[in-house]
């Protein structure tokens, strides 16, 4: 089967965003882009010190946020608007409100029962990052890794509109799904949904995956060692997508809501 055509649309844009042109052109396009988005560059570099549109896509912060070092606290991952978030109800979780969706389909083929049984009627929060957020994405808390898994898929918008009318629609993306435990063995998956435009997600720890490329089935990743400490930066979208948390039961204690904006380093939880 060949690629889908939102594939071909992100592979094509990304050598736009990509292409390092002229100084005067790029300063254009970049500053273009800043003001028609309405991007804030307060904690960022310049809009003329990025080569690319997509460096500027992936920028870092100039220094890092201060966040809660207590080991309850669950802080946000990323800059984002959170779409949908509660307790799932058995195994389903909302994409947005009244379109739900299985969340063991989301995690796919390459997890076991059991692995999957720890979400059921747990907790879960959908992070939409916009085109004027920050793209960086770090660790909610200290944990270890056991389990990373790319899934390639589709690359259909997620934006609100497309939420309401495309049923299953982070189930139908590329993801990427990690399987995290937390210092006193808690459970939560991290999943990593791509979207049209550029549709690349870096994982820092792991280079081989390679996103929006010519792969078509599932690479799974085992690890006895991979340990991140709470606000490691550990890899960023190329453009806008959505991070989807899905938490085991009686996990989180959220301090956040449906409709809520947020802020990497935020507080949303606790860990109970």
């Amino acid at each position: 089967m060949g690629k889908h055509i939102t594939s071909l649309i992100s592979q094509n844009f990304a050598k736009f965003a990509n292409k390092e042109f002229p100084k005067s052109i790029q300063n254009f396009i970049n500053n273009s882009y800043v003001k028609i988005m309405g991007v804030d560059m307060q904690e960022f570099h310049a809009p003329e010190t990025y080569h690319s549109l997509n460096a500027l896509f992936t920028r870092k912060l100039k220094e890092d946020r201060a966040y809660s070092l207590d080991a309850n606290d669950f802080i946000s991952p990323c800059d984002s608007f959170i779409s949908e978030c509660g307790n799932l109800n058995n195994e389903y979780a909302l994409q947005i409100k009244g379109v739900r969706y299985r969340a063991y389909d989301l995690l796919g083929e390459d997890f076991t029962k059991e692995e999957k049984e720890i979400v059921n009627g747990g907790t879960f929060i959908n992070f939409y990052l916009s085109p004027k957020d920050y793209h960086r994405y770090h660790m909610p808390t200290n944990l270890k890794v056991l389990k990373a898994v790319h899934i390639p898929g589709k690359f259909y918008p997620v934006n609100i509109p497309s939420l309401k009318k495309r049923l299953n629609l982070f189930i139908e993306n590329e993801r990427v799904v990690l399987l995290c435990e937390t210092l006193d063995k808690k459970r939560f998956y991290m999943v990593l949904v791509s979207a049209l435009n550029v549709g690349v997600m870096q994982v820092s720890f792991e280079p081989k995956i390679k996103t929006n490329a010519d792969i078509l089935e599932p690479s799974v990743y085992s690890y006895d060692n991979v340990f991140l400490n709470k606000g490691d930066d550990f890899g960023c979208f190329e453009m806008g997508s959505t991070i989807v948390i899905l938490a085991q039961k009686e996990m989180l204690e959220l301090s956040v809501k449906t409709g809520d904006s947020v802020k990497y380093g935020q507080n949303i939880a606790k860990i109970k």
